[in-house]
């Protein structure tokens, strides 16, 4: 491919001179400190480019504090032009050819072009420094990450065609997706990743390489496909890039008990389709977040029923079961999220949830007795909310009044906790003077009256709160007074 023919402003498709000059407005005003930096690279005789998912971001509305940026110069080169302008500097990355630095409340990151692959039976990747702007940016996973703007100046350089398919909503590879996955097969996660954060769809082209290559996955590391599947999970929209994986094989390497949900259904045994139960219990239970999103609930949602394939029964009648599938499933659920690396408290919240999913069906129709419900609180710890929620969402009936029943015994449930709850605290409230100070203020033995004195500095404690021990003796004193 002719990179400099594809970067030609009158290419059908590529940016028009307007659109550039929108752009580079646009880019000025969300990274002026990169435009600084720009043109003390420039002034040192080296190109500095802002790359990938910032100038990206810009074009979709979206907005951060980390920026990405390519240069020439290496990285011994770039900490010596960082020197004395960057606030904090750090070497982490740089034997990948990377430099953070921190500038004001700023994150940046300056990677020297370069060409990275995968050798078949490696997991880390062979670095190797590029020479121009156009030669790192075919290397970039996808055409919406494929574009840069120069500095100083921001002047949109974008040879695949990135904005277009950002209008489109569509993830296309710079070169061949064969290629671009064989260089990092984890961007097929990440394609994955994509849909789900951004609502694109995947071209036809990268879903078919992603299908032919989904067992190059297995080369990559546990904890990046973990960061991935986290990301794709608590994108806005995670059931398009799951349906992918799933679609594509991946699932069967990353995450095999997804896809095994997908239980066959014959004309004599009838069952849900778990899978899409699942999906459907996702949804409802991401409907239910309040403060953004909840990877523990997400994760619960996901897997709450991975436990199903392993405990399936033919019963008399054609009716299925799958008993005990909650605790088979928090095994597996443990197990595979370990595998993962995920946090242990992430593993042992998300298995516990698992557990504890089916709890709710042995309330009936309020059947259970107070220590019951006080069993449920007090197994589901500081899970009881993410329970609350992730037991909503697992029904998903389409009879409306079996879902309205369900509903409504839930809200009582909760309505039970509630009042055992307050009921609880009020029992935990004592009278500032306990008996003995009782009896030596009123100069009484232990008896009735002293029970009597008792209940009236508990009713006093609960009608006007604490009010200190001495206002508690004069207010006993009184009551001695007019009442023995």
């Amino acid at each position: 491919m002719n990179h400099s023919e594809t970067s030609n402003p009158t290419e059908p498709g590529g940016p028009t001179e307007a659109q550039r000059k929108a752009a580079a407005e646009l880019l000025r005003r969300s990274a002026p400190i990169a435009d600084e930096l720009g043109r003390r690279f420039a002034a040192a005789g080296h190109e500095l480019a802002l790359v990938g998912g910032p100038v990206r971001d810009v074009f979709l509305g979206r907005s951060g504090n980390d920026l990405d940026l390519t240069t020439d110069a290496h990285p011994e080169r770039v900490l010596t032009l960082v020197e004395g302008w960057a606030d904090a500097v750090w070497k982490i990355g740089i034997e990948f050819g990377t430099v953070g630095l921190r500038k004001g409340g700023q994150q940046l990151e300056i990677t020297t072009y370069r060409s990275e692959s995968y050798d078949p039976k490696s997991r880390k990747p062979e670095v190797r420094y590029g020479e121009t702007l156009e030669d790192d940016l075919v290397r970039r996973d996808f055409t919406v990450n494929a574009m840069a703007a120069r500095l100083p100046g921001f002047e949109l350089v974008d040879p695949f065609g990135g904005l277009r398919d950002i209008s489109a909503k569509v993830l296309r590879t710079p070169g061949t997706p064969q290629q671009s996955f064989d260089d990092d097969p984890l961007r097929m996660m990440r394609a994955a990743r994509f849909a789900s954060q951004l609502g694109f769809t995947v071209a036809p082209e990268v879903v078919d390489a992603m299908t032919e290559m989904a067992g190059r996955i297995e080369i990559v590391s546990a904890e990046r496909v973990r960061d991935e599947l986290s990301k794709l999970i608590c994108g806005r929209h995670p059931r398009e890039g799951l349906e992918l994986l799933v679609q594509t094989g991946l699932a069967a390497h990353v995450l095999p008990e997804l896809p095994k949900l997908r239980l066959e259904i014959d004309e004599h045994h009838r069952h849900k389709d778990v899978y899409e139960h699942t999906l459907t219990v996702l949804d409802q239970a991401i409907a239910q977040e309040e403060d953004g999103p909840d990877l523990v609930l997400r994760l619960a949602a996901l897997l709450h029923d991975v436990g199903k394939p392993k405990t399936r029964r033919h019963e008399p009648g054609g009716r299925v079961s799958f008993h005990h599938h909650e605790v088979v499933g928090a095994s597996m659920t443990k197990a595979r999220l370990t595998a993962l690396r995920f946090p242990k408290d992430v593993v042992a919240d998300v298995s516990r949830l698992v557990e504890l999913h089916l709890r709710f069906h042995g309330y009936g129709s309020g059947e259970w007795t107070d220590s019951a419900v006080r069993r449920y609180v007090r197994d589901a710890g500081h899970l009881l909310t993410r329970l609350h929620k992730l037991t909503r969402a697992d029904c998903t009936t389409r009879n409306r009044r079996k879902a309205q029943l369900l509903s409504r015994t839930y809200d009582d449930l909760e309505h039970r906790i509630a009042e055992l709850a307050k009921q609880e605290e009020i029992a935990a409230v004592r009278p500032e003077l306990d008996g003995n100070e009782i009896q030596s203020i009123l100069g009484v033995p232990p008896g009735p009256v002293i029970g009597r004195a008792y209940k009236f500095l508990l009713d006093l404690r609960l009608d006007h709160g604490p009010i200190g021990k001495e206002a508690a003796e004069q207010a006993l004193r009184t009551w001695a007074r007019e009442n023995l």
